[in-house]
């Protein structure tokens, strides 16, 4: 297992390289230049498409902008925000957040010319049902040579979408908040036991396909969001006269690095850092990864720029806002500098700071929502993929598989399954950004074709 898990983490760090980095960040900083730095300048008007101003019940599509957001967003928004900030913070200290911030602020940019592109080239399933997703911009817009490109992002993307690291976390959560403070042992029999009700509700929800999962996503994510910023609002209040300093401590950490404790790269540890940083943030908010595109894909709208502009709301929402959120209760807490935990167990410690004997439990509500979200619509994203490689008609045997890797997950390491999500997220970056950068300017056409059409410049 300790050889298996060296294997992971070699594989994770192989693709996680510099022309990773640049892809990610170089990429996404020449589209947000290209754009003429869009995202910024229309932000109210893509809250006014999210709340239905321009929504028309007969433009093609499966669900509305606000439940395809919140799908994207139930996937996202999940234990990356808990678990994956905490880590950042434990290896790399309060300076991995800021570079999580230029992750996010960059991927604005991205997720909004991937989601345009995932509705602007649409393609059809084998069953002749409209499909979006980085596979089928692929296809559709840079033609069927291209074809191996997108295959490698659906199997890649089959992997990618298996909810390994919510479920480890979510196990690891019910390990350290409920079962030892209660005397209980913790045992394979104890984790496989949880594996197995995580696997009753799974199936339950994503046997009803998309309707039902945005049906759940659309009422879980706002109000599991809202409990979440209630809670961490609070232990910002209790410790208010130390949030400016350690507010003060993300901007000047992120380039003396002096809280880095992982391994060089680049030649010293602020190359490290802006890595670590990006690959949490990645993490995070998925930009440039290529699954939101395969939830927006499905939006129902005729306007593929408008959809771009509801996505690009996500990353604003996920690392900007709520990863902030968590950084600085961890921070205020001192949780950081006075204990060795890591991924949940360390939010977990921040919460109990502020909140004795209660503040676990008060965070395992919003782990249990937001773990349980995230399965759902990862499972959505798996079939999607399985259905281009394999045909439609196939896949319903990728819910099988999905099942029986929320029982691996449950029984492994955090780090083992973290690693190899990071691998096999940067392996599905690659075809989607290439393709993205490829297609570019055919989205600054449509930007302009949509400004002008609704006088918005």
């Amino acid at each position: 297992m300790e050889q298996l898990n060296q294997l992971i983490e070699n594989f994770a760090s192989f693709a996680w390289g510099l022309p990773l980095l640049i892809l990610l960040i170089g990429g996404g900083l020449y589209l947000l230049v290209l754009s003429r730095f869009l995202p910024f300048r229309y932000f109210t008007h893509a809250i006014q498409v999210l709340r239905g101003k321009y929504d028309d019940p007969n433009d093609p599509g499966e669900i509305s902008h606000f439940k395809a957001l919140t799908t994207a967003l139930s996937s996202t928004i999940g234990m990356g925000n808990i678990a994956g900030v905490a880590l950042a913070i434990a290896v790399g200290g309060p300076g991995a957040i800021f570079w999580m911030w230029i992750s996010a602020i960059v991927g604005m940019s991205t997720k909004f010319f991937t989601c345009t592109l995932a509705v602007l080239f649409r393609g059809k399933d084998s069953d002749g049902q409209l499909q979006g997703g980085p596979m089928y911009f692929i296809v559709e817009g840079l033609g069927k040579n291209w074809k191996p490109l997108a295959v490698m992002f659906s199997l890649f993307g089959m992997l990618g979408a298996l909810p390994v690291v919510n479920v480890n976390q979510l196990k690891q959560a019910i390990n350290d908040i409920i079962l030892i403070p209660n005397g209980m042992e913790v045992s394979f029999s104890s984790n496989l036991t949880i594996a197995i009700i995580l696997v009753l509700v799974t199936s339950i929800v994503i046997l009803g396909g998309l309707q039902r999962i945005s049906n759940i996503a659309s009422k879980l994510v706002p109000s599991m969001v809202l409990l979440y910023f209630g809670l961490v609002l609070i232990i910002l209040g209790i410790n208010y006269e130390v949030v400016p300093k350690y507010f003060v401590l993300i901007f000047t950490d992120a380039f003396a690095a002096e809280n880095f404790s992982g391994e060089p790269f680049l030649g010293g540890v602020l190359g490290a850092l802006v890595l670590l940083g990006v690959r949490r943030g990645a993490f995070s908010n998925e930009a440039g990864i290529g699954t939101a595109p395969m939830a927006h894909g499905a939006a129902k709208t005729d306007e593929p720029i408008r959809e771009g502009l509801v996505a690009m709301l996500g990353p604003a929402i996920d690392t900007l806002i709520v990863c902030t959120l968590t950084a600085l209760a961890i921070l205020v807490t001192g949780v950081w500098e006075t204990t060795s935990n890591n991924g949940v167990t360390l939010t977990a410690s921040a919460f109990n700071n502020a909140f004795p004997e209660i503040g676990s439990y008060l965070l395992m509500i919003c782990v249990c929502v937001f773990s349980i979200s995230s399965l759902f619509s990862y499972s959505y994203y798996g079939t999607k993929c399985m259905s281009f490689v394999f045909g439609a008609h196939n896949k319903h045997y990728y819910n099988y598989f999905y099942i029986l890797s929320i029982i691996l997950a449950a029984t492994t390491s955090f780090e083992m399954m973290i690693n190899f999500i990071d691998g096999v997220f940067a392996l599905m970056a690659f075809p989607t950004m290439i393709a993205t950068i490829l297609l570019a300017p055919r989205v600054v056409k449509e930007i302009k074709i949509y400004f002008n059409k609704h006088k918005q410049l």
